[in-house]
């Protein structure tokens, strides 16, 4: 085991951490450049970008700029959101405009419109599983999914209980209609890469 894993392991097993505590703990770790660290119900999760990831994040930043300014639409940036112990680093995330942090200097995910996620093999579960409780819990109004081993996006929406009441699959290649969502646009899909 390393120092890190086990500094990561020794931060899992203190129930009485809170996400702040965590994230301080990892900001003194040699943590490798380029890695995304999340963590999702009490769990650190670190996963290199890999080059189909970010261009599919690209791309769809790209399209969102559009209709938003830089300042609403966020990348990698730690939201807290209900659950055990949850501090996703979304891949991209559109704010609402009248949006503010907290006193701590945190995004509110109440204030979160749009959520998507790309899918990483060794990650990918908590896309599918945790991570889309957390946000339905949460109220995201749209949820999305690019997965890039299946060549398709999930999108859902609807937030109901805990769980998205609406969900719609487009392979890539076909636009994603989300005009009469919250995010009001046409999304792209065709120069999404395949892993």
């Amino acid at each position: 085991m390393t120092v890190l894993e086990d500094r990561i392991e020794m931060a899992e097993s203190d129930n009485t951490m809170t996400l702040d505590d965590m994230f301080e703990r990892l900001e003194k770790m040699p943590v490798p450049e380029g890695y995304k660290v999340e963590i999702v119900e009490g769990t650190v999760y670190m996963s290199p970008q890999r080059d189909t990831h970010w261009e599919i994040i690209l791309d769809i930043v790209e399209q969102l700029r559009t209709k938003y300014p830089r300042k609403r639409i966020k990348s990698d940036v730690r939201i807290d959101y209900p659950g055990h112990l949850n501090g996703f680093a979304t891949d991209v995330t559109v704010m609402a405009e009248d949006a503010t942090k907290t006193e701590s200097g945190h995004w509110c995910c109440e204030d979160v419109m749009f959520v998507a996620e790309i899918i990483s093999r060794s990650t990918g579960q908590n896309d599918y599983g945790p991570k889309k409780t957390a946000y339905a819990t949460a109220e995201v109004p749209v949820y999305l999914v690019a997965d890039p081993y299946q060549g398709r996006c999930h999108l859902y929406t609807d937030p109901k209980d805990g769980d998205y009441e609406v969900e719609t699959i487009v392979p890539f290649g076909k636009d994603l209609d989300l005009t009469g969502t919250v995010v009001d646009l046409v999304l792209r899909t065709d120069e999404f890469p395949r892993d």
